[in-house]
């Protein structure tokens, strides 16, 4: 590993630092940058996404995505654990917290609110951000990209019943430009390049290839940490005007992410999976696509609400918590030798 990713939580850590100063710092800076968004997509970070996502896609080699369903057990685990499970956890685990544990702190109509916020995070599993995690747990690229793929797919019939179902409202409007705007922007695009990448290598100057994605593997650690600075400084203000109410609902999210992510990963030992499909299986289940929440939240409920706070709690902690997986996960990498 090299020197920023061996060291990566750290620089993650001072970057979050470096977003709530800035942030408070120069609030018009990031006012403007916020406001450069289609659709709740900010494109600021659509693009540092993209820069993060692009050189997982040039390892993906197509010919070898059939044999993925010769290997199905990783994908039923995913689709079990992210449509069967996780939005049920989430919904029982905002209830346990804001309706019994912290009913005295918080009014019946914020806890509510919170409570919606995390339902929204819980149906919407991961679509772009996986990829990094996959990457740092050294998964199998192409196995990740029918995980996610399925899940976007499975995610346009599944998300708006499941959603009102929980959250107990007739009709919640999915807000297709978000969902289909967030899935070209940070899969369709940056695969589309990667392939067109590969293809113009691999056939003639195989090596150029595995010199090519040396130069650009770094460009991935600066995508996400440019991410994480944005995300903090457009969030500042709200961390440090309401800590209370972040820490609050910080709680029941983190519980979730390491449950969701203990029960895939140890399942995927039970099940003899290969470590390189258990861990970003792992990671699947444990992310969010926060962008279709925060948009939903915000549709549902109005930009102020508790919802919307709920879902930004859920953008904030997944990058220092999904990184912590990671190590988790590399950690733990010879359980599956033995399996």
């Amino acid at each position: 590993m090299g020197l920023f990713e061996r060291y990566l939580s750290v620089w993650v850590a001072l970057t979050m630092l470096l977003g709530v100063i800035a942030g408070n710092l120069t609030p018009g800076l990031f006012q403007l940058v916020a406001s450069f968004e289609y659709a709740q997509v900010n494109l600021v970070i659509a693009l540092f996404i993209w820069v993060m996502i692009y050189p997982m896609m040039v390892q993906i080699d197509f010919s070898a995505i059939k044999d993925v369903t010769k290997k199905p057990k990783g994908i039923v685990l995913t689709l079990v654990v992210n449509w069967l499970i996780k939005p049920f956890t989430m919904a029982l685990l905002g209830w346990l917290f804001f309706r019994v544990l912290f009913a005295d702190w918080v009014d019946p109509q914020t806890a509510t609110e919170y409570i919606a916020g995390m339902i929204l995070l819980g149906v919407a599993p991961c679509t772009a951000m996986v990829f990094v995690w996959s990457q740092l747990t050294k998964g199998d690229a192409n196995y990740t990209l029918v995980q996610v793929s399925i899940n976007d797919i499975i995610m346009i019939f599944a998300f708006a019943p499941i959603s009102a179902l929980l959250l107990g409202v007739s009709d919640i409007t999915v807000p297709w430009s978000t969902l289909i705007l967030s899935v070209v922007l940070y899969v369709l695009l940056p695969l589309l390049a990667g392939v067109w990448t590969r293809k113009s290598f691999a056939t003639k100057e195989p090596e150029k290839l595995t010199a090519l994605l040396a130069q650009i593997k770094p460009w991935s650690i600066f995508g996400l940490l440019a991410t994480v600075v944005l995300l903090f400084g457009f969030q500042a203000q709200t961390i440090l005007n309401q800590p209370l109410a972040i820490v609050l609902i910080a709680i029941p999210l983190l519980l979730q992410t390491y449950g969701i992510f203990a029960l895939t990963y140890f399942a995927g030992c039970k099940l003899h999976l290969p470590h390189n499909i258990a861990a970003p299986a792992g990671m699947v289940g444990a992310s969010n696509f926060f962008e279709l929440a925060v948009a939903v939240a915000i549709s549902l409920f109005g930009l102020n609400s508790g919802a919307a706070l709920a879902t930004v709690v859920g953008v904030l902690v997944e990058v220092p918590v999904m990184l912590s997986l990671v190590w988790f996960a590399n950690h733990t990498r010879h359980w599956f030798l033995r399996n």
